[in-house]
């Protein structure tokens, strides 16, 4: 008697013969129809012509090549040297706190305020507009003003204040902060290399 063979074992002589070739065949032939209808199958209907692109809008700005190359404005201003009432000491900061006095804060809201050097504007303050910025050669806004000087130029205080922090910053070099009366906060940046004050 012969022995009957599970479907298991049927299988394996099956693809052990000529069924290898048959279902490799059949996989070939589905990849073929398969191509055939994605490129053959969506040109047939399409007439030419009536493919249709969006326009698409670009704001080109003018760039006006001599502006860019014209020297920035220059603004010159009378230095005013304040005629102080009391020695700078005095007027920065109490001695036991360190803290603005109610009498040291009148005089400072009435301090007039000076350049801190004298020179060329070489990036104004502009918040609202775009400006070239030369180093880093982008457009953007100004929350500061950058004043160009020579090189050794000694750099004053806008007002008396009292010195917040100074600190070695990796984009604007030697910086030194200066707290005034009223909240308001001068920053001082690119200076020497051994500032002359202290925190």
């Amino acid at each position: 008697m012969s022995e009957k063979k599970s479907f298991g074992e049927k299988l394996e002589a099956f693809f052990a013969g000529k069924g290898f070739y048959i279902v490799l065949f059949l996989c070939v032939a589905v990849i073929g129809v398969s191509t055939y209808v994605l490129f053959a199958g969506n040109g047939a209907n399409v007439e030419e012509g009536s493919l249709s692109i969006p326009e698409t809008n670009i704001y080109v700005p003018e760039i006006n090549e001599q502006e860019l190359a014209e020297p920035p404005e220059t603004y010159e201003q009378e230095l005013i040297e304040p005629e102080p009432e009391q020695s700078l000491e005095e007027i920065t900061q109490t001695e036991e706190t360190g803290a603005w006095s109610d009498e040291q804060a009148e005089i400072s809201d009435g301090a007039p305020f000076v350049w801190p050097v004298q020179g060329e504007i070489t990036v104004p303050y502009s918040v609202t507009a775009l400006i070239y910025n030369q180093k880093m050669g982008d457009w953007r806004t100004s929350e500061s003003i950058s004043i160009a000087s020579e090189l050794g130029t000694q750099v004053m205080a806008v007002s008396a204040g009292i010195v917040e922090s100074v600190r070695m910053d990796d984009l604007g070099g030697m910086t030194v902060v200066i707290q005034h009366a009223g909240g308001l906060r001068t920053v001082y940046s690119n200076l020497a290399s051994m500032p002359t004050v202290y925190e």
